[in-house]
């Protein structure tokens, strides 16, 4: 049923409708059309959704009890901790609700490279996630500021000074950010100030994320265009809405674990010291979600080109759209790329690895390595694969793969086919 078929039964229904029409884009919603071959990596953009809406109201309630002051922030969490009413489970679920937030984010962007979710026509709905992906790192990134620990503090005194590399107006960026002349009250104060506003602007952007995506309709793990949408499509309600809610309690299951079972396991146990200007921690390191990038900022000797690594590392997935010359989207017809792609995968998660270790020896050598591997998979095989690939036939329809087997029985039938042909 198209939007303009839809006329409420009641009234005051119409009425309402005619003025704002909310039921009518309810009604799209619940009967939009997806693809049927849609599997489970597709239900972690529901999953996102809620993330993004528990961090909001957990940190609205934070909010109400935190103290942005650099004599009293640290005790103020010990308050929210200790003495406020399911304090300690609300800071809990907001702590853990980043990771399982950056956790979610990267399956979604993985999948999106694996099935080829951001060529044409779905560019902008790609970029648009990209500029969610950055204000979600810089929102996590003041976050870890506020409980004013030993990592909090240095944390933002090194992240803060890499502006100082830029030229000509570094410096005046760095004394801007602090508020001052060091990582003190003014700094705490805007950078609570930003992380409270950051999370409404990832939501009006998310929807635009989903307006976005209901223009081209979701892509599908075939990475074909829907030839016949009624036999191709079910509505999203409710087969869609079931199975992004069983995902969703799986998921859930799993934060629960960690909130109520291993609460801190993910956090640094410098930041439970109170902030400390003349004590230097051992070793500097941001959460876990930002370790890549901060791997790829410490490879670069020099440090003006460290950050432009660091800022080109992100900036090169908005254009990948571009640089992914192939036509064929899905990975499951391109045998050549779903190789390079795992080691893209494993190529991060060793990023991840050697950014929580010393800058230095093995680590540095490898991080370097690393690093150039990532720029290279994106700057120079994709392009060349894009040109160079035999990729697998595509079969005609969603339908066919799903009624004749699996998909790569499909394509081993259209192969002997044309061969017998």
């Amino acid at each position: 049923m198209s939007d303009h078929e839809y006329t409420p039964s009641s009234k005051f229904g119409k009425w309402f409708n005619d003025r704002l029409p909310l039921l009518t884009l309810g009604k799209h919603l619940t009967d939009y059309p997806t693809p049927k071959n849609l599997n489970y990596w597709w239900t972690f953009g529901g999953i996102l959704t809620f993330c993004l809406i528990t961090q909001i109201i957990t940190g609205l309630v934070l909010a109400m009890h935190y103290i942005a002051h650099a004599d009293l922030a640290f005790a103020s969490v010990e308050h929210i901790m200790r003495d406020v009413n399911y304090g300690w489970l609300l800071r809990y679920v907001h702590a853990n609700g980043a990771s399982m937030f950056f956790l979610a984010v990267y399956i979604h962007i993985f999948r999106s490279l694996f099935y080829g979710s951001y060529k044409s026509p779905r560019e902008i709905i790609w970029i648009l996630g990209i500029i969610i992906y950055v204000l979600m790192m810089a929102a996590a990134f003041m976050g870890y500021v506020l409980p004013w620990g030993q990592m909090s503090f240095w944390g933002a005194t090194v992240i803060t000074n890499l502006f100082s590399a830029i030229p000509f107006v570094g410096e005046s960026v760095v004394t801007w950010l602090w508020g001052g002349y060091s990582v003190d009250n003014p700094t705490l104060t805007r950078f609570f100030a930003l992380h409270y506003l950051i999370p409404f602007l990832i939501l009006g952007l998310v929807v635009l994320h989903i307006w976005a995506l209901h223009v081209p309709g979701n892509n599908n793990p075939i990475g074909i265009d829907l030839q016949k949408p009624s036999k191709d499509t079910v509505p999203f309600h409710p087969y869609i809405v079931v199975k992004d809610l069983f995902a969703l309690l799986l998921f859930m299951i799993v934060f629960a674990f960690f909130v109520f079972y291993s609460p801190n396991i993910l956090g640094h146990a410098d930041n439970y010291i109170e902030a400390d200007p003349l004590v230097t921690p051992t070793h500097i390191v941001p959460e876990w979600y930002l370790l890549p990038f901060y791997a790829i900022l410490r490879s670069v000797p020099d440090k003006l080109m460290g950050v432009i690594a660091m800022f080109a590392a992100i900036g090169v997935l908005a254009v990948l759209p571009w640089l992914d010359t192939s036509k064929i989207r899905s990975a499951v017809f391109r045998p050549l790329y779903r190789q390079f792609y795992w080691i893209l995968v494993l190529d991060v998660l060793i990023l991840g690895y050697v950014g929580a270790m010393p800058a230095e020896g093995l680590y540095l050598l490898v991080a370097r390595v690393a690093t150039a591997y990532y720029f290279a998979h994106f700057l120079i095989i994709l392009p060349l694969l894009g040109k160079k690939e035999r990729t697998l036939p595509l079969p005609l329809s969603l339908t066919e793969p799903v009624l004749g087997g699996s998909v790569a029985m499909s394509a081993a039938k259209h192969k002997s086919q044309k061969n017998n042909l």
